[in-house]
């Protein structure tokens, strides 16, 4: 790990204190030292002019004519879309506004490609006089140093839209390319000295759509609430890479995810600092001729809500694309893609070549085009929509194995070449699936940072628990004897203690840093043993972070599951041992670790599924007990505007349990401000790196390999906020958004894994990497969301007819059959019927169902009866459907033989 990133310590620091200690360590920070005996060059003391547009105000700087507020003329009156209160902090040279450049170039005849920024070493800008659309207006070559270009500037009102616009010429003899063209968008991110009602109140999150020219940036509240700010490209400013900003000096940190500028041409980048890494784009150049001039621009509009960004892109005349279920494609299961523009389409390619097919189908009745996406090769893919205008548009997907073989895959994977036995093992780790590095093919025993290799915490215990979730999807007996002997030699009795007073409190890590107390050669000579995170025994031994208490309580709750509902496959103990284990290690994160029970745990809806199973089994005294405990815990949140908090200042991962416990309680106003804040920082964008991933920015610190401040793609945190989204779903299936972005989320769990089964901590979004993580971190995290919360979605759509998620849809007439693509094949959601099918085990091949009788049919797989004495379906009663002839368990599961191949259900009410 490299130790000299300048925000690492205070990163550290912030992960060992409480939340409202963090915010002070900011204000010692070197950089802002270090710019108090610089010399402020930004001319905020010369003043600035205001200018009101429809819908947007701004303060443009009379010395740099960059923005020094960027506003809503209605709504909060406080609220800045610019790191206002950084404003004279940020007056140096090297910090980026709003109205800044980066130009990367070489004249004709070089080699070497010439880098100017116009925040570099500020000068003052020549003013230009305004017009009637111009608000203000300059020319910025004198702060672009020695640039052998003529830069102008200029704000503009267009129809009552702001527009930023860049004319570039080329006064010289000679033709100059212009390799790489960036417009910083500086928007306000940071959250550093905020609290939680501050920074939602405040603060901003922004999600790029790299689509070239039908690309655009969305900025959302953090509160999810009001309009959100689109950036569209106005003339020549296709979006085809999204860098980030990372000479701003400004110190990135788990409260400042750092800025990004919009890139319009990226080839002089490409071919030096991301040289050898395959872009999401074709990089670009453009070529001036002597004399010649262009003109790039961008353009700032308000859509009324998140939900109404599309309907708002149409409007302003850009091309919208709609996956459904998405952008990533099992290759066994074809996805459907609508695209609305208002020029035709010309042409669409496919690179690599033939790693897609594209089947075009009926427009819509708005005029949708409308095609099916099969999926032909693993990996990446692109398409290219040029529309008859010459616009481009490109859509990113992933193409993978069907879900099932997927979760096979990684089944495997994590039980041979993950799994770890070593008798002689020092740390009492053995057996165990152990955490492993792919980049070096090795498990990973020894760590700097302890959790690593210890077993707990999210990075240590990650493994192991995706292993045993796998287990509820797709039970192999070979991978369940192991994860027995690991759940009772290595869990239950070392990562847990299960005797003493300390009995069911979960430790933080088995593997530690003490040489003193360790024979010598223990410990591996290459690593720097000399930071805070190589745990001591007595910090390993800690029972007192309650995160770590929901890997364990979910495997408990698995091995519950597998011996009550399997045949011979957990015999150890009685079902009930373990179920009473899952319900009392819920009740030891209250009492042994009360400080982070506070806040929402990750996976911490295992504790509502261990409830519910308590209440099925009838163990009411246990039921009590746990009920009122998570009550206390829920009153405390719906005391709290943003019940947000963990051990870091801002986090995006206790929202699922949040959620979910105040829909329990019928706390519906924190269900929708939960909810809302979701949809902040989840987006649904048409590319699969984004589309359904929660923002997460700083655990590649605490669970990478490549340590750093940096957007992560598709981490634990996408799976998990698909529970609460999709939740919400099923009690508004008519929000068809709610349905993209959870489906999306729930889909990010499956699209890192590599060919070969690999699951990593996530991938990384930047651009000089564009890669997965090279260890497995805390994947397994996000991997339970997939395993509790996967299921076939299906839908009638009132534009785009009859869909579905996760399954093969076919219509003929009046019937729908579907099917079931779900590595499980046990959850199906019939939005028009309300119907929630789940099964307990046994798998539903199909469900075909008849839109005028209403009746439902589904078709079982007859091949597990030697596991499978019983297909335990449980139907929901707010449906009105049930099955004739069928009887059901004391758990009010219908119980049908393993040999019925098809049962028909009936809508009685």
């Amino acid at each position: 790990m490299n130790l000299k990133n300048n925000y690492y310590i205070l990163i550290t620091l912030l992960y060992i204190l409480p939340t409202n200690s963090a915010f002070s360590q900011q204000e010692e920070h070197p950089v802002w030292k270090a710019t108090k005996s610089q010399p402020a060059t930004l001319g905020i003391d010369q003043g600035s002019k205001s200018f009101a547009l429809a819908q947007l105000k701004i303060k443009v700087l009379n010395h740099s004519q960059t923005l020094s507020a960027f506003q809503q003329v209605h709504g909060d009156a406080a609220f800045d879309y610019t790191p206002v209160e950084m404003l004279a902090k940020r007056d140096r040279n090297g910090f980026f506004h709003i109205g800044d450049i980066n130009i990367s170039l070489k004249r004709q005849g070089e080699t070497h490609w010439s880098n100017y920024s116009s925040a570099k070493e500020r000068k003052k800008v020549i003013a230009l006089a305004p017009s009637k659309t111009i608000l203000a207006a300059a020319d910025i070559s004198s702060t672009l140093g020695d640039i052998p270009l003529q830069v102008k500037r200029s704000w503009e009102n267009v129809g009552g839209d702001l527009i930023l616009k860049f004319q570039l010429t080329n006064p010289t003899h000679q033709a100059i390319e212009i390799g790489a063209l960036g417009i910083p968008l500086p928007f306000n991110n940071n959250m550093d000295y905020k609290n939680l009602n501050q920074a939602h109140a405040q603060n901003v999150f922004f999600d790029p759509y790299i689509g070239k020219d039908a690309g655009y940036l969305q900025v959302n509240h953090l509160h999810g609430n009001g309009p959100s700010l689109l950036v569209l490209p106005y003339g020549n400013a296709g979006f085809e890479a999204y860098s980030p900003l990372l000479d701003d000096p400004t110190p990135r940190s788990i409260t400042f995810e750092g800025f990004h500028e919009w890139m319009i041409h990226s080839k002089a980048l490409a071919e030096t600092a991301w040289k050898g890494v395959e872009q999401w784009n074709t990089p670009t150049s453009t070529l001036l001729k002597p004399n010649e001039s262009k003109t790039f621009a961008l353009k700032f509009v308000l859509a009324p809500s998140i939900k109404e960004i599309e309907n708002t892109l149409l409007k302003n005349n850009r091309p919208v694309a709609i996956g459904a279920p998405g952008y990533v494609v099992p290759l066994d299961n074809p996805v459907k893609l609508f695209i609305k523009h208002n020029r035709a389409i010309k042409n669409i390619a496919v690179y690599p070549e033939g790693a897609l097919s594209l089947r075009k189908l009926k427009d819509t009745p708005q005029q949708w085009h409308h095609y099916e996406v099969k999926g032909q090769q693993w990996g990446r893919a692109r398409l290219t929509i040029t529309y008859q205008d010459g616009t481009e548009q490109t859509i990113q997907y992933k193409v993978i194995k069907s879900e099932k073989d997927v979760v096979n895959d990684l089944g495997n994977f994590l039980t041979t070449t993950q799994w770890y036995e070593n008798d002689k093992d020092l740390f009492g780790r053995s057996p165990a699936v152990i955490s492993y590095d792919y980049e070096d093919k090795k498990l990973v025993t020894q760590e700097q940072r302890a959790w690593y290799a210890g077993l707990s915490d999210e990075a240590g215990a990650a493994s192991w628990l995706a292993a045993i979730m796998k287990q509820i999807l797709q039970p192999n007996r070979t991978e369940i004897a192991k994860l027995k002997r690991f759940v009772n030699e290595t869990m239950y009795g070392r990562i847990q203690h299960k005797e003493g007073d300390q009995k069911y409190g979960v430790v933080k890590s088995l593997f530690y840093y003490e040489p003193d107390a360790m024979p010598a050669g223990t410990y591996q000579t290459t690593i720097n043993w000399k930071t805070w995170s190589a745990w001591p025994k007595k910090e390993a031994d800690n029972i007192g972070r309650s995160y770590n208490y929901p890997h364990v309580a979910a495997a408990h709750w698995v091995m519950y599951r597998l011996a009550r509902n399997y045949h011979h496959l957990v015999q150890e103990e009685s079902w009930d041992v373990y179920l009473d284990r899952a319900f009392q290690t819920s009740m030891a994160m209250i009492e042994k670790a009360p400080y982070y029970a506070q806040f929402g745990q990750m996976e911490g809806s295992i504790f509502l599924l261990i409830l519910q199973d308590l209440r099925r089994e009838g163990l009411t005294e246990a039921v009590n007990k746990l009920e009122t405990v998570m009550r206390q815990r829920t009153e405390h949140w719906k005391s709290l505007d943003y019940p947000f908090g963990s051990e870091m200042p801002w986090d995006s991962t206790g929202q699922e349990e949040v959620y979910l416990w105040s829909r329990y309680f019928g706390f519906d106003d924190k269900t929708r401000v939960t909810l809302n804040a979701i949809l902040a920082y989840m987006p649904t964008l048409p590319h699969w790196g984004y589309n359904g991933s929660a923002r997460r920015y700083w655990d590649f610190v605490y669970g990478g390999k490549l340590s750093r401040i940096e957007r992560q793609l598709h981490h634990y945190g996408s799976a998990l906020n698909a529970i609460p989204v999709l939740t919400a779903y099923r009690d508004h299936p008519q929000d068809f958004y709610l349905l993209r972005v959870g489906h999306a989320g729930m889909m990010g769990a499956l699209a890192n894994v590599t060919a070969d089964g690999f699951g990593p901590a996530a991938f990384h979004s930047y651009p000089a990497t564009l890669a997965n993580d090279g260890i497995s971190g805390d994947y397994g995290t996000g991997f339970y969301g997939y395993a509790v919360n996967s299921g076939t979605y299906i839908v009638e759509h009132p534009e785009f007819g009859w869909l579905a998620f996760s399954g093969n849809l076919k219509k003929d007439k009046d019937n729908i059959e579907v099917v079931i693509k779900t590595a499980s094949k046990g959850r199906i959601f019939l939005a028009k019927e309300n119907l929630w099918l789940t099964t307990d085990a046994g798998e539903i091949e199909t469900l075909k169902y008849n839109q005028k009788d209403k009746s439902v049919v589904l078709n079982f797989n007859t091949n597990q009866s030697a596991m499978v004495p019983n297909i335990l379906l449980t139907v929901n009663p707010e449906s009105g459907y049930e099955i004739e002839g069928i009887k059901k368990d004391k758990l009010n599961r219908y119980e049908i033989p393993s040999s019925t191949s098809m049962l028909i259900l009936r809508k009685t009410k």
